[in-house]
């Protein structure tokens, strides 16, 4: 396989694993790095930028749903704004997160570089491996 097709599949595993879809892109991560130690630093940035656009994803999804009444669940989104997105990486809430901060309509700018440095720094940690 070349690097091209890794990093491309590295992408579409990052973005998918930001949504409700399943995509284990840590696992894709660290192949692409151990395969090609060389590019982890393009890998980090194709990572980053996959999860991140997942994650906005689910976000402007969020914005779609309709308000109702307001869950207490999404108080401490609320509460805390953008910065609860920097744990936008962790399973299973993080895609919650996202969809909470653009249903709460948190500011769109913020809310997109929380997530770039919540999903960026978990990838870092993976490099850090290698």
């Amino acid at each position: 396989m070349e690097l091209s097709s890794g990093l491309l599949g590295l992408f579409v595993s990052a973005f998918s694993s930001a949504t409700i879809l399943p995509g284990n892109s840590e696992i894709v991560f660290a192949a692409v790095a151990a395969e090609w130690p060389a590019s982890i630093p393009a890998a980090l940035t194709v990572a980053t930028v996959g999860n991140t656009l997942g994650g906005l994803t689910t976000y402007l999804l969020g914005r779609f749903l309709p308000r109702k009444d307001f869950s207490p669940r999404l108080r401490w989104v609320e509460r805390w704004g953008a910065a609860t997105l920097l744990l936008s990486w962790v399973p299973v809430i993080g895609d919650g997160l996202c969809a909470a901060a653009g249903w709460l309509r948190v500011n769109v700018l913020a809310a997109l570089v929380c997530m770039a440095i919540g999903k960026g720094a978990r990838y870092a940690a993976i490099a850090a491996l290698f």
